[in-house]
């Protein structure tokens, strides 16, 4: 039997808006670049996409300070893009925390470094899906 795996059309439909951008700008640019052609192709596909939301972070009741995912897609996915030569543990715990702070279920690592888009998705702890691979290319 076949685990679901969480939002996975919307998942799928947001690697090929950001395989979309790497083919027309190539690899090899700042994550910057990638992110606004990434919001651009996505609105354009019909997304609702937030930039920079600011999630206020608390501690015993005060707020401490804020954390600012790159991208919210259709209020639902957390997309982070790199130009990195490997996702790292240091990514993912980074991850987990806009995850437990976001209460969304779902980011999206995008890797633009080489000519292949390569992708990771972190589900928040709750919600862990399937033991498939979560590393493509």
């Amino acid at each position: 039997m076949k685990k679901e795996i969480i939002h996975e059309e919307l998942s799928g439909k947001i690697i090929d808006a950001a395989m979309e951008v790497l083919n027309d700008l190539k690899s090899g640019l700042d994550e910057k670049l990638y992110e606004r052609a990434l919001v651009i192709e996505l609105r354009r596909r019909g997304h609702t996409v937030d930039a920079q939301r600011s999630y206020p972070v608390f501690y015993n009741s005060e707020r401490i300070g804020h954390l600012l995912p790159d991208l919210i897609v259709d209020d639902t996915v957390i997309v982070d893009q790199k130009v990195v030569s490997a996702f790292n543990e240091a990514h993912t715990a980074q991850m987990i925390g806009y995850l437990a702070i976001s209460q969304l279920d779902l980011a999206l690592f995008l890797n633009f470094k080489s000519a292949r888009l390569e992708w990771k998705r972190v589900v928040r702890q709750n919600k862990l899906e399937s033991d498939l691979p979560d590393l493509h290319a």
